[in-house]
């Protein structure tokens, strides 16, 4: 994993102040006071109907409606009180049609021929008129070889006509449209069942050639008015011959009243439920896409003023941290990005002046000595200058070289990848390297490294640079005689690396500055031999890991502050 910046977080709202409420439309919006004009004059256009030109408000609206309309879908296909009432229909009509065969069966002689179509051993059209039919229900008599015989067709029920009609008259207006239209988009694509518009008498003989004759049938399907239709089918047997088929054909337009009835009331609920939804749609759009728009307009506002270079100012991204939901959380860590970004800026901005500073400094000697040096006549007054020239000349390269390693750290830290290593192997190898030249100083040099390995995740090569940098300073300020001593230990989910030296110390004004850029506090004989860039190299390397570097005397007691130092000790914790 690539080292990053650490954000900080600082427009996050406090834990005590955050909870789990449902935000509704724009009750949290940025302030106007945190916005930029463009965006306040964005707000002050935006209205309810503007939400149309949102595709994300298209997408929320859509999807919900989607699912309310196959819920509703799922209702009509399912319908249970309709299967309900017709497999009631179709057992009244099995039974009716099976009475109506017996009592034809009565009426035939046991052993005289019968034929239905001369009348021989029955009356046909007699045994109908002595037959009561429900209302709107057609009886249809055939012989064997499936030649109409006989007809009939049942008187109105004034009762059953009342009921029906009763729940006819009920207005189903959306129903009769969607009716409508289907019937009009099935005659134009030709979806339309062909038997529909065949006779009844044709219907009945092509159902009784279709299926077995001997055997009672109940068909349902569908007239060419659009209503329910029940067909029974029962055999006319004499001594278990076949003699005759009667077909009852029978609407069942209390039914589809009914149906059509439940459909309208759902249709209905689905229109009000639809309106609903809507609007709660449009309510969570708002809440949704107006505060992501004010993020993206922040963001695009920032984007122009860097192309056209006209406007000035920092870019402000609105302030939404109070939401208790993630568009809160993407709108402090928007904030927490700009606001690093721009400490970035300063920082290099700080940087280019600091270094400008620093250089300044080798060139005016260098303009001075090479002023001088024109002047000057005696040889060992020009070598003196050649040796400040000479010395100016390599402090210059130094100061070069550290500035351009420090230009190229945070970019580094970003690209390299993480690796998991022995951190107490490598602070090994460096003591025992480093070791040699403190012991030719006539400096003693101390390791006390616990036996077991620490595994940490970092980029091995940079934190080496640290910890030669601690120790090459600590060789620098001790004399012969002093000593060194480097020591770790693991506490928890964190490991303490220490680097301590018996030096002079750090003087107290200088403690809080040490790790600034540029700021070196060194003898004047050693005057600049160093760029000031080490310490805060360091610093950068372990907050890069996510860890803390600090600085502090070593003293005879810690409740005498005003003591003498005893030396310096530097402090590097790592998380694990």
């Amino acid at each position: 994993m690539a080292l990053a910046e650490r954000i900080d977080m600082r427009d996050e709202p406090p834990p005590e102040k955050r909870d789990d409420d449902v935000v509704l439309g724009d009750d949290w919006v940025a302030p106007d006071s945190t916005v930029e004009r463009e965006l306040r004059e964005s707000r002050a256009r935006r209205g309810l109907f503007s939400l149309n030109r949102s595709p994300l408000t298209r997408k929320i609206i859509t999807f919900n409606l989607i699912a309310l309309n196959v819920m509703v879908a799922g209702i009509l296909f399912l319908d249970a009180s309709r299967d309900a009432l017709a497999i009631q229909r179709a057992n009244a009509a099995q039974a009716e049609i099976e009475l109506v065969a017996d009592v034809f069966e009565a009426q035939i002689p046991r052993t005289a021929p019968v034929n239905l179509a001369t009348g021989d051993g029955i009356d046909v059209a007699d045994t109908l008129d002595g037959v009561d039919l429900r209302s709107g229900t057609r009886l249809l008599v055939f012989d064997a070889r499936n030649v109409l015989v006989g007809e009939a067709e049942g008187a109105m029920d004034p009762a059953a006509g009342r009921t029906a009609a009763e729940v006819a008259d009920r207005p189903t207006v959306i129903s009769d449209i969607l009716n409508t239209v289907w019937q009009t988009v099935a005659g134009l694509f030709g979806l339309a069942d062909g038997a529909e518009g065949m006779l009844v008498e044709d219907r009945l003989r092509q159902l009784i050639e279709e299926g077995d004759p001997r055997e009672t049938r109940v068909v349902q399907s569908v007239s060419p008015e659009g209503g329910t239709l029940f067909t029974a089918l029962s055999p006319i047997l004499q001594d278990g011959n076949l003699v005759g088929v009667l077909g009852a054909v029978s609407p069942a337009s209390e039914i589809d009243a009914a149906v059509r009835l439940e459909r309208e009331r759902v249709l209905q609920m689905f229109m009000i439920a639809t309106l609903v939804s809507i609007g709660l749609s449009l309510v969570l759009a708002s809440t949704i896409a107006h505060p992501i728009s004010d993020l993206a307009e922040a963001a695009e506002i920032g984007r122009d003023r860097n192309r056209t270079k006209g406007q000035t100012g920092r870019i402000r991204i609105p302030d939404l941290t109070a939401r208790p939901d993630e568009i809160g959380r993407l709108s402090g860590a928007l904030r927490g990005m700009v606001g690093a970004l721009y400490d970035r800026i300063d920082g290099n901005e700080q940087f280019a002046a600091d270094v400008a500073h620093e250089i300044k400094n080798p060139l005016a000697s260098l303009r001075s000595a090479v002023g001088s040096l024109r002047m000057v006549k005696k040889e060992e007054h020009r070598g003196k200058l050649l040796d400040v020239i000479e010395h100016d000349v390599r402090r210059l390269d130094r100061l070069v070289s550290d500035i351009s390693n420090a230009s190229r750290l945070d970019s580094e830290l970003v690209k390299e990848e993480e690796q998991e290593f022995n951190l107490l192997a490598m602070i090994d190898n460096i003591a025992q390297f480093l070791g040699e030249d403190a012991k030719s100083k006539g400096i003693e040099f101390i390791t006390d490294l616990p036996p077991r390995p620490i595994q940490i995740n970092g980029l091995e090569a940079r934190l080496a640079q640290v910890f030669v940098n601690l120790i090459t300073n600590a060789i620098s300020f001790c004399e012969d005689g002093d000593a060194i001593r480097i020591w770790a230990r693991r506490r928890d989910n964190r490991v303490l690396v220490v680097v301590e030296d018996t030096g002079p110390g750090i003087p107290d004004q200088a403690l809080g500055k040490i790790f600034k850029r540029f700021y070196s506090q060194r003898p004047e004989t050693d005057f600049g031999n160093n760029s000031g860039l080490g310490l805060a190299i360091s610093k950068q390397i372990v907050e890069a890991h996510g860890g803390v570097i600090w600085a502090e005397n070593i003293r005879p007691t810690e409740a005498d502050v005003t003591s003498e130092p005893l030396g310096a000790r530097f402090v590097v914790g790592l998380p694990l």
